[in-house]
């Protein structure tokens, strides 16, 4: 766990959650199903003008209500209560009735307009003989409201196929304008800026697009378990407010640097500007942005002025980002680590080494493993001193009343190059993985100096790491911090092991086939001009399978 004391935001408690649901209305039309949506008042206390889905707080009424309605055999008493809020909410907002007689048939326009909607609902509902029709609503998706926002909720996202007959009203008091609108047209119309939603509207539509028909969507919601679930994070992107959900690139950084939801951090990829992640860690991206390379190399510094500082990873020897990490780091630097000998990664160690020396004197040590026989000749590398599996590097400040330390382990884990190396800091539960884990990609093994039972063996080393130092997060040398380390790793195995399980069929489906065949077949999935690349970590796949008997 990161240290408080490393943290650059003081802790603070976001804001309670209230309990509400929403409903989604669903119709098929010959284009394509639609969604019913409304206008909410420009007064409103929440998301003033925004176009949403019906729906508000979940009341005591609700869960009263649940002998009114019906009910699937899997449907558990929070779902249900859950059900009728959104019913009820919907027949308020815009006056449809999810609702049926004693035969069998749908509550009509008649019935809607014989009912008041601001009298008490359950009773009215059961003065008409009307059951409530809680077993045709289905959880879609569950969304917490953004930690950094004063008014927060927690809501499932329900659908339900509109009843027949039936036409929305709007209360015109929260509610205005109700539309049909096609998922993919609202999203176009929000993009031109014609139709404002708020994230959560905006990504539950994305979901919905993919799918066919009104059908296609409730066979979807058929086990009683959101299709996702998501309580959003906010950052600076472009200088403006950016919301992040739990799968894409920047949600774990966001995590590490703002875990209480503060609003602040930047996300653009500036290689002119050291970016502060923790009080004792910075990070300062190369300008060498590129189809391997992704937005650049990113170096590490970790350290503070009292203990001085370990660069890990200087990237290439550019002379303007040596002297930025000079600069970032007080030029007080106490190491330098490669975590590999790739070009991108270790020539501006030397360079950075002779800065130091010229400007203060000192001259801190280059520590890596040299790199094997087998590497190519733009990545030969030889450190002043070979990196033990396991050792310690430990930054220490004595001089003051607050002893503070900052310890990096070392763990060999080659796959990736011969001498890859992982480093932990131990105190705060934080992996630099190098180019062994990557955000939003999956390393190149590039055989013969890459190897792929090495990798996933190195693999297993470092989820064992996670439960011995607590690793929460891992700050990889290309993309943003990772989350949930462990479960990442676990992903990342599951990913690989899946990828040479096409290999295999591949190689079984075409045992004459070239390498360019099997990467057809077993990387379909994956862009065609990413294919010449998929070709070395094939060949390490192919390797491993000869090795395994596997084909």
């Amino acid at each position: 766990m990161v240290r408080h004391t490393q943290q650059l935001h003081p802790p603070r408690s976001p804001a309670a959650t209230r309990p509400a649901a929403t409903v989604l209305l669903l119709r098929d039309t010959p284009d394509g199903f639609e969604v019913l949506m409304t206008r909410r008042s420009a007064t409103a206390s929440f998301v003033p003008g925004a176009y949403v889905f019906p729906g508000g707080g979940i009341q005591a009424s609700d869960s009263q209500a649940q002998a009114l309605s019906t009910r699937r055999k899997t449907q558990s008493d929070e779902a249900l209560t859950q059900a009728v809020a959104s019913i009820r909410e919907c027949f308020e907002e815009v006056g449809v009735l999810l609702a049926h007689h004693a035969d069998g048939s749908w509550a009509t326009t008649n019935d809607v307009a014989s009912m008041d909607r601001s009298a008490p609902f359950n009773e009215q509902c059961q003065g008409r003989g009307l059951t409530l029709a809680g077993a045709e609503v289905y959880l879609l998706c569950h969304w917490i409201t953004d930690r950094d926002l004063p008014k927060r909720f927690d809501v499932p996202f329900l659908v339900a196929r509109m009843p027949p007959g039936q036409i929305p009203v709007p209360d015109n008091g929260e509610q205005f304008e109700p539309v049909w609108v096609n998922p993919a047209h609202a999203l176009a119309e929000h993009a031109a800026g014609r139709f404002f939603m708020v994230f959560p509207t905006v990504r539950t539509l994305e979901h919905l697009r993919r799918y066919a028909n009104v059908d296609a969507v409730l066979a979807a919601c058929q086990h009683e378990q959101p299709l996702f679930t998501s309580c959003p994070r906010a950052a600076l992107t472009g200088g403006n407010e950016s919301r992040h959900m739990e799968h894409e690139p920047p949600f774990g950084e966001l995590a590490l640097v703002c875990p209480d939801g503060q609003l602040g951090h930047p996300l653009d990829w500036d290689p002119t500007r050291p970016v502060r992640l923790l009080k004792n860690v910075q990070r300062l991206t190369a300008p060498n942005p590129g189809f391997m390379t992704g937005p650049g190399t990113n170096s590490y510094i970790v350290g503070d002025p009292a203990t001085g500082h370990v660069v890990i990873d200087p990237g290439p020897a550019d002379a303007e980002h040596i002297e930025r990490l000079w600069r970032a780091a007080g030029g007080h630097i106490q190491a330098i680590v490669c975590t590999h000998s790739h070009p991108d990664h270790s020539p501006g160690a030397r360079p950075l080494q002779a800065l130091c020396t010229a400007q203060t004197g000192r001259t801190p040590a280059i520590l890596g493993l040299s790199s094997a026989p087998t590497s190519r000749a733009n990545s030969r590398f030889t450190p002043d001193k070979e990196l033990q599996n396991g050792e310690l590097i430990t930054l220490a400040n004595q001089a003051s009343d607050a002893y503070l330390t900052h310890t990096l382990k070392a763990i060999h884990t080659p796959g990736h190059a011969a001498n890859h190396v992982c480093l932990v800091l131990l105190e705060d539960g934080l992996l630099f993985s190098g180019d062994h884990i990557l955000n939003g990609s999956t390393t190149v093994i590039d055989p013969p100096d890459g190897n792929m039972n090495d990798y996933l063996d190195s693999l297993d080393t470092l989820a064992l790491a996670c439960t011995e130092h607590d690793i929460g997060f891992i700050l990889p040398a290309h993309g943003y911090v990772l989350g949930h380390a462990p479960q990442a790793i676990a992903h990342l195995k599951a990913h690989r092991l899946k990828r040479e399980a096409k290999v295999v069929a591949a190689l079984q489906a075409l045992p004459d086939g070239s390498v360019q065949d099997w990467v057809r077949h077993a990387y379909g999935d994956v862009p065609e001009r990413l294919w010449p690349v998929a070709e070395r970590s094939l060949l390490a796949h192919v390797q491993r399978i000869q090795t395994l008997g596997l084909a």
